[in-house]
């Protein structure tokens, strides 16, 4: 199919041009100014043709060289006219392609030479297929939402002729100018067709993305806008019925909550920024929840609130004897905050530190000093806590972030001013989380945490007012400085008759109570209660009595339901026969005095112990042996003292041939429990004595005392502890080293008349009492 024969004058004007590729047939309006209006002025005289050729930008990246184009497009001047802003619309169209085969400038103006491009296309199935698949793809692309001009969409539907209907398409494709001037210097129509093709197929593939990212994007903000059409109707409906809104009621409670919780001016401003912040937030947005949770804690924190102390000292003693028994220092130490308090208004809150065994009563004691001061009362357990933000929260980037313990705690309880408990921080860990201990430097120090700075509400509160108590039963393992920043309490163990009035005024009542046998008349007599204390538990505290006298309640409770003859009064024949087989004996009545084996006090975390110490020694080479899960304090303490022996063996009146050729072997039974301390140092020198001399060692005669390499007994600590453990075990005699004479006081009196103290300095001293 050959196209039409156009006749062309032998030059016709050029003009050049950037932004605008033109193809045949196509109308282009042109915009041109002064300059450049000559060129299509003087195409009159060459039957109104002009050469419009594109000029091509330098691009590195192109296969094609810069500059202006070989192929161009002759186009028909139909009219121009002149627009008011001085410049000059020229009406264009397409007529063909055209070779330039060479330019020359004549009065200011390029003419060029040029032949027309002949195009043929024979018509085949390869081109029919080509037309069709355009065709179709077209569709394709109209049905995505791609606009057509109403007669170029009737058009398309008749033409099948390939050059025809790929510069046609070509203009419908949005491509850069640079990729139409190639088109148009395609000069095979097939091979046309196929380019506008693969580049309307990508134009589709956009399109569909496109069109599906707009879809979701429709959907969602459809959704919204449903949402608030909803809303709106609904505020409509209410208004209507004189009801509130309930969004705008709950930003009018935040609003009044804000102004009566009596923020710090500088906090107000925070809370007034973050509730104008929430109001244009949208309730379905997580955000909102975040900032809601936020301004909660804001406004219920109790910055201005405290709970009155009640400064009845006379009150405040009673309900601490009426709940507890003994613990005279602790009690002492509140009456004296309590006086200091009616004197003083705005103190700082002290920070306790109560050790000592379990079951002495350090976390209840707490909840007696919050109710004989008038105070609430809160406590948080710390072991096993490893995360810092347990302590100063997490702060609100992080999802579901919350404040630490402290705040949260403050938060609930409502008053600036609680007895704040922190029990068992001799507990605390760390780990790659943080170290919690490190947090409550800050917490406990009263010269910082009038600014306590936790990281979710990120503004400082007053701890000032609170009085923290914090538990421990041992010290070794606080950090030295939090340790520096507690005032420490010891609260020793009890002793036996101690055990005795609080099981008669405590114990005994609240587990008849706690079984249901408060109306049954059943009563314990004091023997038993006595078999109970040392028959069958050993302990510092009074928790293993308590689950005792529970156990026997049980007992009873069950003889009442299975209808048997109640019981009035649980004597100690009872307790036998309830119980069963007594669980401890008295270890020192229960043996006699033996050579290489002598008695020691020990303290452990669980309160007082005595221990054994057993010597013995084999033929073999002079080496000592030492077993028992020894710490290394302890197997020095014993190197010691042998060595002590050794260089006084003369004075003792031992032969050198007991140290030659012989192994010594020192056992601490209880293999399985780990033991260290220096204080075991004079009893093992009893015992090596006792071994070499052939001297039985007084089994009812205990010892605690570190020793020297001169034969000096030094102080030891947890003399009191010690004392009660020796008098639960049946130990008439302790020896102790004198420096620790002054720790008498501490000992309940009916342990110090039942017990006969010896204050020793040297070694001799207490071998004359223990051999």
């Amino acid at each position: 199919m050959p196209h039409a024969i156009i006749e062309i004058p032998a030059k016709l004007p050029l003009f050049t041009q950037k932004e605008t590729v033109v193809f045949p047939y196509m109308l282009l309006p042109l915009y041109v100014g002064e300059k450049d209006i000559a060129t299509f002025r003087v195409a009159e005289r060459c039957e109104n043709y002009v050469v419009l050729s594109f000029e091509r930008p330098e691009d590195p990246k192109s296969d094609y060289p810069s500059g202006r184009s070989e192929i161009g497009t002759l186009c028909k001047v139909n009219q121009i006219k002149r627009l008011d802003d001085g410049r000059y619309k020229v009406s264009l169209e397409g007529v063909t392609r055209l070779r330039i085969i060479d330019t020359e400038p004549v009065g200011g103006l390029t003419w060029a030479h040029c032949e027309i491009v002949r195009e043929f296309v024979e018509k085949n199935l390869v081109s029919d297929a080509l037309v069709q698949s355009l065709n179709a793809l077209l569709k394709i692309a109209l049905s995505h939402g791609k606009p057509l001009p109403e007669d170029i969409l009737k058009m398309i539907d008749y033409i099948d002729n390939p050059a025809r209907l790929s510069d046609l398409v070509a203009l419908y494709v949005n491509l850069p100018a640079t990729d139409l001037q190639e088109l148009l210097e395609t000069t095979d129509p097939l091979d046309r067709l196929k380019k506008v093709y693969v580049h309307l197929t990508n134009e589709v593939q956009r399109m569909q993305i496109k069109n599906e990212v707009a879809g979701e994007v429709t959907k969602r903000v459809g959704k919204n806008q449903k949402e608030y059409i909803l809303r709106e109707q609904m505020k409509h409906i209410q208004e209507e019925l004189g009801e509130e809104d309930p969004r705008s009621a709950d930003m009018n409670e935040l609003r009044k909550k804000i102004e009566e919780a009596g923020l710090p001016e500088d906090i107000k401003k925070i809370a007034d920024k973050e509730l104008k912040r929430l109001e244009r937030i949208n309730q379905a947005s997580p955000e909102y929840t975040v900032a809601r949770t936020y301004l909660d804690y804001l406004a219920g924190m109790p910055w201005n609130i405290s709970t009155p102390d009640s400064l009845d000292m006379v009150r405040a003693e009673e309900i601490l004897n009426e709940e507890h028994y003994n613990l005279k220092k602790v009690k002492e130490r509140i009456l004296e905050f309590l006086a200091v308090r009616s004197l003083k208004e705005n103190m700082k809150g002290p920070v306790l530190c109560f050790v000592g065994p379990p079951g002495v009563g350090k976390t209840s004691l707490g909840k007696s000093i919050a109710r004989s001061m008038g105070r609430k009362f809160v406590r948080i357990s710390l072991g096993g806590v490893r995360d810092e933000a347990e302590i100063r929260g997490h702060r609100r980037t992080y999802i579901g972030a919350l404040p630490g313990r402290i705040i949260k705690e403050l938060y609930r309880c409502g008053a600036n001013n609680p007895i704040f408990m922190l029990d068992e921080i001799d507990k605390l860990g760390n780990d790659f989380r943080g170290d919690p201990a490190s947090a409550l430097l800050e917490v406990l120090d009263p010269e910082q945490n009038f600014s306590f700075n936790d990281h979710y509400l990120d503004v400082a509160f007053d701890l000032s007012k609170v009085m923290f108590i914090t538990t421990a039963n041992q010290l070794d393992t606080i950090p030295g400085p939090l340790k520096d920043r507690m005032e420490v309490i010891r609260l020793a163990g009890y002793s036996s008759q101690e055990k005795l009035q609080i099981a008669k005024d405590f114990i005994v009542r609240r587990e008849l109570e706690e079984n249901g046998l408060t109306d049954r008349g059943l009563t314990f007599s004091d023997e038993a209660l006595e078999k109970v204390i040392v028959d069958y538990t050993r302990e510092a505290g009074v928790r293993g009595m308590q689950r005792t006298v529970a156990s026997i309640c049980r007992k009873v409770a069950k003889e009442i339901t299975q209808h048997k003859s109640p019981r009035g009064c649980i004597t100690a024949e009872a307790v036998a026969e309830l119980l069963g087989p007594k669980k401890f004996h008295n270890e020192v009545a229960a043996e006699h005095d033996r050579i290489g084996v002598a008695t020691g006090l020990a303290w452990t975390e669980s309160g007082g112990d005595i221990l054994f110490i057993e010597v013995t020694s084999m033929p073999g080479k002079a080496e000592l042996i030492l077993t028992g899960s020894l710490g290394d304090v302890m197997k020095e303490s014993a190197r010691a003292a042998l060595s002590y022996i050794e260089a006084h063996a003369d004075e003792f009146g031992i032969k050198p041939e007991a140290f030659e050729n012989r192994t010594i072997h020192i056992h601490v039974p209880s293999g399985a429990i780990p033991k260290d301390g220096p204080s075991a140092g004079i009893t093992m020198v009893t015992a090596l004595v006792s071994l070499l001399t052939g001297k039985p060692a007084r089994r009812n005669v205990a010892m605690t005392g570190e020793i020297t390499l001169t034969g000096r007994v030094m102080a030891i600590g947890g003399l009191k502890e010690k004392v009660l453990a020796a008098h639960r075990a049946g130990v008439s005699t302790v020896v102790a080293p004198e420096r620790n004479r002054d720790d008498l006081e501490d000992i309940p009196e009916n342990v110090r008349n039942d017990l006969q103290f010896i204050f020793v300095t040297e070694a001799e001293e207490a071998l004359a009492v223990a051999l």
